[in-house]
Formats: C-alpha cells, sequence, structure tokens
C-alpha cells in the first residue's frame, strides 16, 4: 500500500532485550502472509520501516516502525528515540525468564524519556510456538494488567498474532487521538498529520423550478 492518501502518521518502537525477536516479529509484519524470513542479524541501534492500515472508513494511516537494539552499548543511540514515540511493543521471548523481568525497567526507560504526549504500550510474549517456555501466560497477563496495558502472545515462526499486536496498538492510538487523550504537538512527531481527511458533504437541495413550461 502507498502512503498516499493516510491521514496520520504514528510512530511506534519494538523494545526489548536483544534476541527476544523484536526483528523477526518487524519483518513477518511488514511482509504479511508471506514465508518467514532467516534469523535477521542482531540489530545495530535503530532500524525503521512502514506500513500502511486501513483503520475506518476514510481513515488510513501510515506506520512508523521502530526496531531497536536491546544491547546495553547501544541504549545511548536508542534512547533519543523514545520521547517521540506514540506506541510501543515491549517484547519479552517466553523462554527466557530475564528477558521478561527486564520489562519493567523498559517501560520506565520510554516514561523517563517521555516527549508530550501519551505512549500507547502492548506486552508481547514472543516465540509462543516454543515448547520450552518458563514464563506462563497467566503470570504474563498479571504484569500486563499491573502495568497499564494489554498481553499478547505471538510468533513470527507461525504467525501466530502478528498482525493483531500491531493492529491493538494502531487502534489503540487512534482511539486515544479521536477521544482527546493524544493530541497533536508542533515539536513531537509521535503522532503527525499528514492529510486532512476531507469533510463529508450534505446533499444540495434542488432548487424547485416551479410549473413545467412545456
Amino acid at each position: 500500500m502507498e502512503a498516499a492518501g493516510c491521514t496520520y502518521q504514528f510512530r511506534i518502537a519494538l523494545l526489548g532485550d536483544a534476541a527476544v525477536g523484536k526483528t523477526s516479529l518487524l519483518r513477518r509484519y511488514v511482509a504479511g502472509a508471506r514465508r518467514a524470513e532467516p534469523e535477521p542479524e542482531p540489530t545495530v541501534g535503530v532500524d525503521v520501516c512502514s506500513r500502511v492500515l486501513q483503520l475506518r472508513a476514510g481513515l488510513r494511516v501510515k506506520l512508523q516502525l521502530w526496531d531497536t537494539a536491546g544491547h546495553e552499548r547501544f541504549r545511548c543511540v536508542t534512547r533519543s528515540f523514545y520521547r517521540n514515540t506514540v506506541g510501543a511493543l515491549l517484547v519479552f521471548d517466553v523462554a527466557n525468564r530475564e528477558s521478561f523481568e527486564h520489562i519493567h525497567a523498559w517501560q520506565q526507560e520510554v516514561l523517563s524519556a517521555q516527549g508530550p504526549g501519551k505512549v500507547i504500550f502492548l506486552l508481547v510474549g514472543h516465540k509462543c510456538d516454543l515448547s520450552t517456555r518458563c514464563v506462563s501466560t497467566q503470570e504474563a497477563e498479571e504484569l500486563a494488567a499491573s502495568l497499564g496495558m494489554a498481553f499478547l502472545e505471538t510468533s513470527a515462526k507461525s504467525n501466530c498474532n502478528v498482525d493483531l499486536a500491531f493492529d491493538t496498538v494502531t487502534h489503540a492510538i487512534e482511539q486515544a487521538l479521536q477521544q482527546g487523550d493524544i493530541k497533536l504537538e508542533e515539536d513531537w512527531t509521535g503522532v503527525r498529520l499528514l492529510h486532512r481527511a476531507p469533510t463529508p458533504r450534505s446533499p444540495r437541495r434542488k432548487q424547485d423550478s416551479g410549473p413545467c413550461q412545456c
């Protein structure tokens, strides 16, 4: 889909420890139902791609999707992007207990650098296809509730809930924008207005021309 005709641009970041599968998740979402690519190399700094999404009648949004490195040595680079983020997928590996325990710290990093706009968070338990999981669904749901966000399990390998994860965040941003919880700010690019949606016109009444003069 082309970005032409999009009303808004939303900047959304994927955050989490190294090797939890953020890049695979993003690539699967951008590629759609096509076959998943081989395991990608670790992200260095940040990488960005985009996808256009149709939300409701007459409203299309461009998603600017930021893939951030999970290694500590890249944090000084990635932190600079948090201020202009309106949505964040906090990703952990269900087979990596440590990555789950670091989720609260990832959220705090975003909140400490937060700009004028509200950030919509989604907790994502990735690699749910693995049988060696050490974080239960119930435990993850309880953490998500305590942090004030929704929770989904995903798998880039089996294409489980990949679209749903990004769609959930996008729809939540759009709803918050319509309700006024998120506002367009001049110095904040978390949400950008790209094109004003046309205002529906009322049908014009045909003037009465009087009796037929035939």
